[in-house]
């Protein structure tokens, strides 16, 4: 680009990706500010940790006593806000870091193919074989699960009257069991703790990825932030409530996972993600006058990070959140004002969260 003359262009035999580039190489806008921005890594941190740790402990402390509707508006609420996430912040996104009509998407190979959508299928099916294997080792582990034709889980022991059976009935080696009914009944109670291991492994295999492509976008929305120009002032509270809201969607989906009560994973995962923005916004501005957010190099690693990502999210919001939930879900309510609810919390998690995208 360096015999590009912007000042003498003759637009009969310009490179249109000469052009572009130039436009593009606005370098580091970086323009003070500091002591807000310093500000953005606590004020995020403790929203989107709080927004985060909310649904949380909604359910594991039922002691607080918080309405199930308001619960349920935190759990679907985040469901529509992981799906707007996946195709306006991080697909849109993408297209304009590595598609078509941009530098890197003109030059190179990277002109040879359209490589966004390229990605995001790549991501999908990785994460659906990946889900896949993950379905088919725990039964071939926990082979006492199956089945029927229908879809529904079965076990393979047979129901008696055994209700008057205790726990305590159960053998040990001071105890041998010797009537039929309790072998059954014993039988029923370990198969029973059988599928919700197998569940628990599944829901947190799903969960372990939503994150994971969560955080990869809140990486680079805190570097940005620590170096975006005078865009800042509209970009930093538009970041808290986009956090805040990503970070309901996280929370949600893991209260819904069977955790033991006394396993402290579901925090740790919590405040993970809560630390991601905040810690990148430091990072940021520890290199504020060194890192060009607009360089080849930079589009081409947020580009492919939030096609990745995009993939992840499109995968997990369809599949795991709306169509296990509402699809194909046996225990689903079946109280229409319920269900009612819990479709206007989706919608409006993803139309606020749409609407966001007009700043961020």
């Amino acid at each position: 680009m360096a015999s590009f003359d912007p000042t003498n262009v003759n637009l009969n035999d310009v490179d249109p990706a000469q052009v572009i580039c130039y436009l593009n190489a606005s370098g580091n806008d970086y323009n003070g500010q500091l002591g807000a921005r310093i500000s953005a890594i606590f004020v995020i941190l403790f929203c989107s940790t709080a927004a985060t740790f909310f649904p949380v402990v909604a359910q594991r402390i039922p002691s607080l006593k918080i309405p199930v509707y308001v619960y349920l508006f935190a759990r679907y609420f985040g469901t529509g806000v992981i799906i707007a996430t996946a195709f306006i912040h991080l697909l849109d996104p993408a297209y304009g870091e590595i598609g078509p009509n941009t530098c890197v998407g003109m030059t190179g190979n990277w002109a040879q193919y359209s490589w966004v959508p390229a990605i995001v299928l790549a991501s999908v099916v990785v994460i659906f074989l990946m889900d896949f294997g993950a379905e088919l080792y725990v039964e071939s582990k926990y082979g006492i699960v199956k089945h029927d034709e229908r879809g529904v889980i079965v076990q393979d022991v047979h129901l008696h009257d055994h209700h008057h059976i205790t726990p305590a009935a159960c053998p040990t080696k001071e105890t041998p069991q010797t009537l039929p009914s309790q072998k059954i009944a014993c039988n029923e109670q370990e198969s029973d703790s059988v599928v919700a291991e197998k569940s628990f492994r599944q829901q947190i295999a799903a969960f372990l990825i939503l994150e994971f492509g969560v955080m990869f976008h809140s990486v680079i929305i805190g570097l940005n932030l620590g170096v975006v120009g005078d865009e800042f002032a509209t970009l930093y509270p538009v970041l808290v409530f986009h956090q805040s809201f990503e970070g309901l969607g996280i929370g949600a989906r893991m209260s819904a996972i069977p955790f033991k009560r006394n396993s402290y994973l579901p925090w740790l995962l919590c405040l993970a993600y809560g630390l991601t923005t905040p810690i990148s916004i430091a990072i940021g501005l520890g290199v504020r006058n060194t890192y060009n957010p607009n360089s080849n190099t930079a589009n081409i690693v947020s580009g492919v990070l939030d096609s990745i990502s995009a993939g992840i999210l499109i995968y997990t919001g369809l599949v795991e959140l709306l169509a296990r939930d509402f699809l194909f879900d046996p225990d689903r309510t079946s109280d229409r004002r319920r269900l009612a609810f819990m479709i206007v919390c989706i919608l409006l998690g993803a139309g606020l969260m749409a609407l966001l995208g007009k700043w961020a």
